[in-house]
């Protein structure tokens, strides 16, 4: 199918006028709308605006442009068909074998905090979508281009194959351009149900700030890649990044050597990323099965990892190490004379001189991750049927959110410490118990169903670790049920703990950590992780 006319209608003008030139190149003849024909034509390209074309003006604000026969009829002709070519050619309507267009800004212009409702209203594309699954539909007579970064790509092609595009091109082409505009309508519905019931379009008025929940949900996300298999072999899996996927994710990850990541390995190095990002100080997470089995803060990052790995040298094994700062060759050297094997190293830099150290491990996964703030608005979790929705957990504890309870206070040491450690078990699966002291995690118990379990195995990891827990300090992520968890944390040597109080039991609990001389704070704050 060789490509004549081209109608080209953007409202993201980058790199159009250099996709315009090349066509026109090739002997293209072009249409276009408004500022784009203007662009074209200030550039001295030969352009007809799409009025002259239509015989009709661009009317009622814009919101008509480009809704006529003369650019459907142009478009939507099977080429295949006699009858077809027969009727556009009855009623002088000539083919246009190319449509480039992408839509309003309409999540830019729902972004501003002054937006109104009906700002938003004006920026939803109507004529541009029309045209795009015009195009897509009709792929095998047209070339529909949505993204700029096809633009060259396009060009060589044509310029290879004497201005023909090949079907599989224009298959390719077409599947993009339907998700292009179902992810514009997604966003525009998510947005809209997002608006309380009864809010007028008017000029004059902001709109309200749309929920974070919408009454109809839509989702968007890319195949990554897809994963050797799931959690277990007999599982298919692939990986999924959002479009907008926030920059310091564990999604905007590039792998610097090693083999294909597992499905098992992105959760777990989501989880250790998640965690070691939260700490200002040099820090280092290892992480196995999804929960932390050693974290350290240190002067450097290699005394965090040399303290970190302490915790649970067994666990480690295996596991998945992330730094928040740059990894040097001492700690790749640290690394392998304990003869640490490792699944993923993540970091957000790494050093020259530990790359070289590095791939002689070929098989260990280095992933470059951003290490920058923020998540994403929602998290969420499939259940037979449905989805579960909810905020993130953003709550960093601060010393301004204790609550001392018991007769005795902990010191500012023990403050340093709790928090500390209260960070690291919002982390941990729940039940979660951590022993923690000197800035290291000491023992961690993890997932059990009841939480003087999790401060018996807990106290068991420091033991077989040979840490000693006196003089420690101990955060649970929820309540005490009731008083055994505290008797057994303080026959391990505990002297301080945190946890966020509210169990109809706080009175017995906080009695009992006072018969044995422990200082509590609470915190107000759940961490659950399920």
């Amino acid at each position: 199918m060789k490509i004549q006319q081209a109608l080209i209608s953007v409202s993201d003008k980058k790199g159009v006028l250099a996709f315009a030139k090349g066509l026109a190149a090739q002997g293209v003849k072009l249409l276009s709308t408004g500022g784009t024909a203007k662009l074209l034509a200030e550039a001295g390209l030969a352009v007809t605006e799409i009025g002259d074309y239509t015989g009709f003006p661009e009317m009622l604000d814009g919101r008509v442009k480009t809704l006529h026969p003369r650019v459907h009829g142009g478009i939507l002709a099977r080429r295949d068909l006699p009858e077809h070519m027969a009727t556009i050619k009855k009623h002088d309507i000539p083919t246009i074998d190319l449509v480039c267009v992408n839509l309003y800004p309409f999540a830019a212009t729902v972004a501003k905090p002054d937006v109104t409702l009906a700002d938003a209203i004006e920026n939803i594309d109507i004529g541009g979508p029309a045209m795009v699954r015009s195009a897509a539909k009709n792929y095998t007579g047209v070339a529909i281009v949505t993204d700029p970064e096809d633009y060259a790509p396009l060009l060589a092609e044509l310029a290879a194959n004497a201005g023909e595009l090949p079907l599989a091109t224009r298959f390719g082409l077409a599947k993009k351009a339907f998700t292009h505009t179902a992810r514009y309508d997604s966003m525009i519905a998510n947005w809209l149900t997002g608006q309380p019931e009864g809010v007028e379009a008017t000029p004059e008025a902001a709109a309200p700030a749309p929920s974070i929940f919408p009454q109809r949900l839509q989702l968007a996300f890319d195949r990554v890649e897809t994963l050797r298999y799931g959690e277990n072999p007999h599982q298919q899996a692939a990986f999924y990044r959002e479009p907008q996927a926030v920059p310091g994710s564990i999604a905007a990850y590039r792998q610097l050597q090693g083999k294909e990541l597992s499905y098992n390995n992105i959760a777990d190095s989501d989880a250790a990323w998640e965690c070691v990002k939260t700490f200002p100080e040099p820090t280092c997470v290892i992480v196995k099965h999804a929960n932390p089995c050693g974290v350290a803060v240190g002067a450097n990052l290699l005394e965090a990892y040399e303290k970190a790995f302490k915790t649970d040298s067994t666990s480690a094994f295996g596991g998945i190490i992330a730094f928040n700062g740059e990894v040097g060759e001492d700690i790749v050297n640290a690394m392998s004379d304990r003869k640490h094997f490792v699944e993923v190293l993540i970091a957000p830099a790494f050093s020259a001189a530990a790359r070289a150290l590095l791939a002689a491990r070929q098989n260990l996964r280095v992933l470059e991750v951003p290490l920058q703030a923020g998540q994403h608005a929602l998290e969420l979790k499939r259940v037979g049927g449905g989805l579960l929705a909810q905020t993130p957990d953003n709550f960093n504890v601060q010393p301004e959110n204790l609550k001392v309870v018991t007769q005795k206070a902990p010191t500012p040491t023990q403050i340093e410490d709790l928090l500390f450690a209260y960070r690291v078990a919002k982390f941990v699966k729940s039940n979660a118990i951590v022993f923690c002291g000197g800035g290291m995690t000491l023992g961690v118990g993890a997932g059990q169903m009841s939480r003087v379990d999790s401060t018996r195995i807990a106290s068991i990891k420091a033991q077989n670790a040979d840490l000693p827990l006196v003089g420690s300090v101990v955060a649970s992520d929820a309540f005490f049920p009731f008083r055994d968890g505290v008797d057994v944390l303080a026959a391990a040597g505990a002297v301080a703990v945190i946890q966020p109080g509210g169990s109809m039991r706080d009175e017995e609990v906080i009695n009992a950590a006072n018969e044995h001389g422990l200082a509590m704070v609470f915190t107000g704050a759940r961490h659950f992780r399920h």
